[in-house]
């Protein structure tokens, strides 16, 4: 799927807050930057007016966006890549351990437990990854 061009941002503007929240970004005078009126990050402009980047934040890792007219698009968000290969790897792991353990029960009441214990540890890691991505 090609990229999506970005639009200009105009630094005159007043933006959404990439970060969720419901904020508003507004123009900081004389710089070429923007404030978050609601979660106190700045965030400057770069790539020739195309890319936003936070410059402030707890995280070390920079996060940045492109506009593209109605909304901010994630730049470099390889979670995308990577969950699917995790998930993959998290219910081969667990079917390697509970399937000896499910095959070696001896009365079915066991067997219907073990399985329901087996697919309640495969959704546990399922949803932290999930939360993890929506966060991000």
């Amino acid at each position: 799927m090609p990229a999506e061009k970005g639009v200009k941002i105009d630094l005159s503007s007043e933006y959404p807050c990439p970060c969720r929240r419901a904020g508003r970004l507004n123009p900081i005078a004389l710089t070429e930057a923007f404030g978050c009126d609601r979660c106190q990050h700045i965030f400057i402009v770069q790539d020739n007016y195309q890319q936003l980047q936070q410059i402030s934040g707890a995280s070390p890792y920079k996060r940045g966006w492109r506009w593209n007219g109605r909304r901010w698009l994630p730049l470099h968000s390889r979670w995308g890549e990577l969950f699917l290969p995790m998930m993959l790897g998290i219910t081969i792991v667990l079917i390697a351990v509970w399937l000896p353990l499910i095959l070696q029960a001896s009365v079915e009441g066991t067997v219907l437990f073990w399985v329901l214990v087996a697919v309640l540890l495969a959704l546990l890691p399922a949803l932290i990854v999930w939360l993890a991505y929506w966060r991000s």
